[in-house]
């Protein structure tokens, strides 16, 4: 039996650390690289008599997130302890919501591939709720033993959770990227997954096509990079598909990801909700947001990437491909509308055409993120503007381009007088340049004549050529035609 005749059935669970300047619950810091247990607050190892009070940028930032996602945001949500026993977590419970989460339902849309065979999907969200992470336990450089770092414990999150509506690994990581993108959009979350800003745990499991029950699931923790995310569901999908079929059991458990050898390993048998013996922290009031609270969050909401999306496509007139890959990411937004404000909203689209082609490609290339662009959008809007206007042609325009990006000048105008590259638009002077190149390719007249496209193209690069590339491209075409009839 082969793969296609099992359904593969995904939910995500990811981790966003809001980016606030202390805990959820304590005055700690949460700057990341500091010496161990230097920002473990008596509240964040629970010394006696110590009482949680509740950061109010952490509720906001959640507020801001529902608000995004369309979702209902809670008037009451209610914090929960979750009973382990675990080294890290110096309480013995971690502080979270379970019955009443403070975000219920919402939706993501997500583009899922490339080129024609792309499609868009809608993600549902189950929830969205508020936690404290645990400590962190270091087994590295210990001599056998580990040692716990406290730093982290209280650090705020807010876990997103989906509904089990991917059935693939490419689905599951264009939402999780979808989702990254978005919590760093609305500015609450940094999203570095290499210091564990953003985490995500998959929840797997396979049925036959036509099923209607879900199979069992497994849980793949901890997964902090796209990378790795779809490896691991790749190699957990066949894992329970050859289980199965070999006559097996998928038993429920969490499981982790080895990159180096790019299997899943079984850490213990999965635990249900009822295992954690939740219930209400008396310590903490129910959490109230006002229908003011949420209208003034609302009021300080950037424009979201959707509806950024149809007013570059309404506006701006951008195919819905590029207005989705212009608004991938908030810098990309804002490096563009930079560039547009700059040369004007009619470039909207060779401005458009220059940012996701010849800038992505040098960006790529020098592993920067647009942010850190050598070339500016200031830069790049003078760029498109002397090609448009005909002062430069669109292949010295990359001659600019590469100049601008070696730093080898200030503006496009500063680059084009230094190297002398402004384009010959004197029909004069392209005309004895055409009749130089015809005396002295007179094949290639003869081919043209004789129905030989390919010649025409021939004898316009001689004329280019001959030019330095300086010559008006439409011109050297008009002149060439006429002068052969």
């Amino acid at each position: 039996m082969s793969r296609t005749d099992w359904e593969v059935v995904i939910g995500l669970e990811v981790h966003a650390q809001l980016n606030t300047a202390s805990k959820i619950f304590s005055g700690a810091s949460t700057a990341f690289g500091a010496e161990p247990n230097v920002q473990a607050s008596a509240v964040d190892i629970a010394l006696p008599g110590v009482l949680p009070v509740l950061n109010r940028g952490a509720v906001e930032r959640a507020i801001r997130f529902g608000l995004a996602i369309g979702a209902h945001v809670a008037e009451k949500s209610v914090f929960a302890r979750k009973n382990y026993f675990y080294p890290d977590l110096p309480k013995g419970y971690q502080i979270s919501q379970m019955d009443l989460p403070v975000v219920q339902g919402g939706a993501i849309t997500i583009r899922v591939g490339e080129g024609e065979q792309a499609y868009e999907k809608t993600v549902r969200l189950t929830r969205a709720h508020l936690e404290e992470d645990a400590g962190k336990s270091l087994h590295e450089d210990f001599h056998g033993m580990t040692g716990i770092d406290l730093n982290r414990a209280g650090t705020p999150l807010l876990e997103i959770v989906s509904e089990p509506d991917m059935r693939s690994s490419a689905e599951a990581v264009a939402y999780a990227r979808s989702l990254h993108a978005l919590v760093r959009w609305i500015d609450i979350c940094d999203g570095n997954m290499q210091e564990g800003s953003f985490r995500c745990d998959a929840n797997v499991s396979v049925r036959r096509k036509g099923a209607t029950e879900f199979g069992t699931r497994r849980e793949i923790k901890n997964l902090n990079s796209f990378r790795f995310l779809q490896q691991a569901i790749d190699f957990e999908v066949q894992w329970q598909i050859d289980t199965l079929e070999d006559g097996g059991r998928v038993q429920q458990a969490t499981v982790l990801f080895d990159p180096d050898s790019g299997e899943t390993r079984m850490m213990r048998s999965k635990e249900d909700a009822h295992d954690y013996r939740y219930f209400p922290d008396p310590d903490l009031l129910p959490l109230v947001v006002s229908p003011d609270w949420k209208a003034r969050v609302q009021a300080g909401m950037p424009e979201l990437p959707g509806a950024m999306k149809a007013r570059f496509m309404d506006e701006w007139g951008l195919s819905a491909y590029d207005a989705t890959t212009l608004t991938a990411s908030k810098e990309v937004a804002d490096f563009y509308q930079a560039t547009v404000t700059a040369a004007g909203t009619a470039l909207a689209k060779p401005c458009a055409n220059w940012i996701m082609g010849d800038l992505a490609a040098r960006l790529n290339k020098a592993e920067l993120d647009i942010a850190a662009s050598p070339v500016s959008a200031a830069q790049l809007a003078g760029l498109v503007t002397r090609i448009a206007d005909n002062t430069i042609s669109n292949a010295i325009g990359k001659k600019v381009f590469e100049a601008l990006w070696n730093g080898e000048g200030a503006s496009a105008d500063e680059v084009i007088d230094k190297q002398g590259l402004k384009q010959v638009t004197d029909s004069g002077a392209i005309e004895a340049m055409i009749d130089e190149v015809l005396a002295a390719n007179q094949k290639s007249v003869d081919e043209f004549r004789a129905g030989k496209e390919k010649a025409f193209n021939a004898l316009v690069g001689q004329v280019m050529k001959a030019s330095k590339g300086k010559a008006s491209p439409a011109q050297v075409n008009e002149l060439l035609k006429k002068k052969l009839g």
